[in-house]
């Protein structure tokens, strides 16, 4: 559901606002904004769908306004798109960054000018179903560099993701990712040229030659982070320990990869460790020291606010959008959900999507795996 600010603003007066028939332009009923909006909630509360689209946040951000407002997005949000655009995306695994316990930042320069450049030629090599697709494409030459793994480098640096040191290291990673695909991007410009519609873009009244429209995007990286084998995007860990459905009666078992490490340099029993395979979380579990727990905390322990904040955290160094999940509790109300919309827009978000544990008669990941399972591990 896409809401503008005054949208929001009428939701927090509890003014009316108007229902009009797309089909003919006609205002078909006036209700109140606040009651529309806790339908909504509900809506997401009972199936996590549907997500919100801030769209007058991301048209502040529309690099072409000459060209039309956006309106719409990718499927998960993550790339606002101008009509007939498409999206390029590429995602870095942050966790290949971090040796001795110290990021490699000359190691993630190197690799962002190459995702950059990667990305660029991938607008060349592809095939268009349209005319109109590969006009506007070409025309713009947006790409969608992003980010995975960001939860496997936290518990590589030591840091819990539920913690202000993780706030600023995210600003710290995406700031640098930020300046460096934007000298990747001037430095492709000055050997191949500007995108051919930045005479008018708001990037040549700040006299910045790009290449690309855009260059950044945060995806929630389901499949590629299995492929991968690390966190998703810019999630915390969903579970320590969980079954994955992804056929019909069929579900692959999967645990940390680096939860049989630091249970050894922890010395924790094997019953502890049983117990926290079970479970999924090392939540309620006794003899689990806290600073190990701390660094292990699941996304459905991380209160749903700081969620947020992690996406506003990135997003402000983001120029498409960031897509992220905010995991609820099985115990979470409408109300949380409708708290968690309105401080996204309060924080710059660009959108917001929601789910509630077991709020659906099937669901992708479960938490937790039985003895018998984890010996398939």
């Amino acid at each position: 559901v896409a809401i503008t600010d005054e949208e929001i603003e009428r939701v927090k007066r509890g003014e009316k606002v108007e229902l009009v028939n797309p089909r003919d332009g006609k205002v078909w009923e006036r209700v109140n904004a606040r009651e529309l909006f806790e339908t909504i909630a509900e809506s997401a509360w009972r199936s996590g769908e549907p997500g919100l689209l801030f769209l007058d946040t991301i048209n502040r951000a529309n690099p072409t306004p000459h060209l039309g407002d956006i309106v719409a997005t990718n499927p998960c949000g993550e790339v606002p798109l101008l009509p007939y655009e498409s999206c390029n995306l590429g995602s870095l695994n942050l966790a290949k960054f971090v040796r001795g316990g110290k990021i490699q930042y000359d190691r993630l320069r190197e690799v962002v000018w190459k995702a950059v450049h990667f990305l660029d030629n991938v607008i060349e090599a592809n095939r268009y179903p349209l005319e109109a697709i590969e006009k506007m494409v070409k025309g713009n030459r947006k790409i969608g560099l992003g980010v995975m793994g960001f939860a496997d480098m936290l518990v590589q640096l030591g840091i819990p993701y539920f913690s202000e040191e993780a706030l600023k290291i995210a600003a710290e990673v995406m700031h640098f990712i930020a300046l460096e695909a934007r000298m990747a991007s001037l430095d492709l410009a000055a050997r191949r040229g500007t995108f051919p519609n930045y005479p008018q873009s708001v990037w040549a009244k700040k006299n910045l030659p790009l290449r690309n429209a855009t260059l950044l995007s945060i995806a929630p990286t389901g499949s590629i982070s299995i492929i991968a084998s690390c966190s998703s995007g810019i999630e915390p860990l969903f579970a320590l320990a969980f079954r994955r459905y992804v056929l019909e009666h069929t579900e692959l078992v999967e645990v940390h990869p680096l939860l049989e490490e630091m249970f050894q340099r922890f010395g924790i029993p094997e019953e502890i460790r049983k117990a926290v395979l079970e479970r999924g979380t090392m939540a309620g579990i006794e003899g689990i020291p806290e600073t190990l727990h701390r660094l292990f905390l699941t996304a459905l322990e991380i209160p749903p606010d700081f969620h947020v904040r992690v996406q506003a955290t990135f997003q402000k160094y983001v120029d498409n959008a960031v897509s992220k999940t905010v995991n609820l509790p099985e115990s979470a109300t409408p109300q949380d959900v409708f708290r968690v919309y309105l401080l996204a827009h309060e924080l710059g978000c660009k959108g917001i999507t929601v789910y509630r544990y077991e709020s659906r008669p099937q669901q992708v990941l479960y938490l937790g795996v039985s003895e018998a399972q984890c010996e398939e591990c």
